[in-house]
C-alpha cells in the first residue's frame, strides 16, 4: 500500500472524530439554550444543578474530542466506538433528569446509531444499536418526571402512555432499518471506494512502468554502440597482457553486459508472443542465482534449497529480472546474502537477507515509490520496478530490518506458480 493510501485510511477517521465534535458543539448549545429557556424564562421544573453539572463534564469532553482529532496518531475503530458509547450515556443522563422517555428529544438517539452505521464495523454498530435501545427501554421506567412533558392521565394505562410506547416501538424499527440497509450500503460504499483507489493506483504505476520502460529502451540501443567499442579495446589490451586478470574480469563483465542487453530483448519479444514455456521450478531459480552470481563476481552468497516437490511452471519473462534487482538490492548492502528458497504446489517464496545497514525507519514508507532510494549512487528504480512486476503477476514483496536488532535487510518474494496467473 502506498503512503498516499495510508495517510487517507489514517486522516479519515479524524476527520471523522473532528466531525462529531462539532455534533457535539450543535447539540451542547440546544441544549444550554434549552436549559436556559425552561429554567429562566419559561421554568417548568427541571433539576438545573445537576443538569448543568451533565452538560460541563460534556463540554469538557467535547473539548478534548476535538483536540484529539488534531493529533497525528491514528484513530482505531475501537476508539471511535468508545467516544459513541460516550454520547449515549451522556443523553441518557440527560434524559433521566428531563422526564425519560416522554423527553421529545429522545429520538436523538438515532444519531451516534447513524453515525456508527456509515463509520465503524457492523459489530460496533450493531452494539452501538443494542446500547441505545437499552438505554432508551430503560428510560420508559427509570427517570425524573417533568409534569409539563409527561403524558395527560387519560392517554395512560398500567403499561405506561401508548403514545410512548408507539415512540419505543418506532425507535426500534428506524434502529433496524439503519443498522441493516444503512450499514450495508456504506460497506458497498467504502468497498467501492477502496477498489477506485486501487485502480487509480494501478493506473499511474502502469504509466510510470510505460516511461521507464520507453526510456529503458532507448537507452539499451545507445549502449550497443560504446560497448562494442569497449570490447575491441579490451579484447587487444588482453592479447597484449594475456595474464592479467583485471583485464579478464573486466572483459568478462562487458560480456555480461552485452548478455544482459541481449535479454532484454529477448524478454521483449517473449512478452509481446506470450509463448513462455513451462519450466521446472528448481532449475529456474539454480539458472537465475548462476547468473546473478557471474554478475557478483566478489560475492559471498549462501543459497539454500528446502526439500520442495517437483514442480513446473510458467514464469513471465519479466520476473527473472525483478528477482535479479531484488538480489543485486542485496549484493550492494554487503559482501555476504543468504538466499533460501522454496516452494509448494500453489507458491514460491524466497527470502534473501543481508547484513547491510537495514532500512532507515523514516524512509520505509517510501521505498518502492520511482526514483526514491536509500542508496547514494542510486537511481530508485530497481525496487520499484520489481514490485510493480511482482505484483502484477500475483505476488508480492515485502522488505524488513532482520529480527532481534540485527544488522542486515530481509526481502521476502512471494510468486505464484499456477499457470497464467495474474
Amino acid at each position: 500500500m502506498s503512503s498516499n493510501n495510508r495517510q487517507q485510511i489514517y486522516s479519515a477517521p479524524r476527520q471523522n472524530l473532528f466531525r462529531l465534535s462539532l455534533i457535539r458543539g450543535v447539540v451542547l448549545v440546544g441544549q444550554v439554550a434549552a436549559l436556559i429557556y425552561f429554567t429562566v424564562i419559561n421554568p417548568i421544573g427541571l433539576p438545573a444543578n445537576a443538569i448543568a453539572i451533565v452538560l460541563t463534564i460534556y463540554a469538557s469532553f467535547t473539548v478534548a474530542t476535538w483536540h484529539r482529532s488534531r493529533i497525528s496518531v491514528p484513530i482505531a475503530d475501537n476508539e471511535f466506538f468508545i467516544h459513541l458509547l460516550a454520547d449515549i450515556l451522556f443523553f441518557s443522563v440527560l434524559l433521566y433528569f428531563s422526564g425519560g422517555a416522554s423527553n421529545p428529544f429522545i429520538s436523538y438517539y438515532l444519531i451516534p446509531i447513524s453515525i456508527a452505521a456509515i463509520t465503524v464495523s457492523r459489530q460496533y454498530s450493531i452494539l452501538i444499536a443494542v446500547t441505545a435501545l437499552g438505554a432508551y427501554s430503560l428510560l420508559l421506567k427509570f427517570y425524573m418526571p417533568i409534569a409539563a412533558i409527561a403524558p395527560s392521565d387519560h392517554h395512560a394505562n398500567s403499561n405506561g402512555s401508548l403514545h410512548i410506547l408507539g415512540m419505543w416501538a418506532n425507535f426500534a424499527v428506524s434502529t433496524g432499518i439503519i443498522i441493516y440497509f444503512i450499514s450495508r450500503m456504506a460497506t458497498a460504499l467504502k468497498i467501492q471506494q477502496q477498489a477506485l483507489a486501487l485502480q487509480r493506483e494501478e493506473q499511474l504505476r502502469n504509466e510510470q512502468l510505460l516511461a521507464i520502460g520507453t526510456l529503458a529502451a532507448g537507452t539499451a540501443h545507445e549502449l550497443g554502440t560504446p560497448l562494442n567499442t569497449m570490447k575491441l579495446l579490451v579484447d587487444e589490451m588482453i592479447a597484449d597482457a594475456p595474464n592479467n586478470q583485471d583485464l579478464i574480469l573486466l572483459n568478462q563483465q562487458i560480456a555480461q553486459c552485452k548478455s544482459t542487453l541481449k535479454q532484454l530483448l529477448t524478454t521483449a519479444e517473449q512478452s509481446q508472443s506470450k509463448q513462455s514455456e513451462p519450466q521446472v521450478v528448481k532449475s529456474y531459480f539454480a539458472g537465475l542465482l548462476e547468473r546473478w552470481q557471474l554478475m557478483r563476481p566478489h560475492l559471498t552468497a549462501n543459497i539454500r534449497f528446502i526439500d520442495s516437490p517437483e514442480r513446473s511452471a510458467v514464469f513471465e519473462p519479466t520476473i527473472a529480472q525483478s528477482i535479479l534487482n531484488l538480489l543485486n538490492n542485496a549484493a550492494d548492502a554487503s559482501p555476504n546474502v543468504d538466499v533460501c528458497l522454496s516452494w509448494d504446489a500453489t507458491t514460491a517464496s524466497i527470502e534473501i537477507r543481508d547484513y547491510g545497514a537495514g532500512l532507515d525507519m523514516g524512509e520505509i514508507d517510501r521505498l518502492g515509490q520511482a526514483f526514491v532510494t536509500d542508496k547514494a549512487d542510486g537511481l530508485g528504480l530497481g525496487l520499484f520496478l520489481s514490485q510493480a512486476t511482482v505484483s502484477r503477476f500475483g505476488g508480492s514483496v515485502s522488505l524488513q530490518n532482520a529480527p532481534n536488532s540485527e544488522p542486515g535487510t530481509l526481502t521476502h518474494i512471494r510468486l505464484p506458480l499456477e499457470q497464467g496467473a495474474r
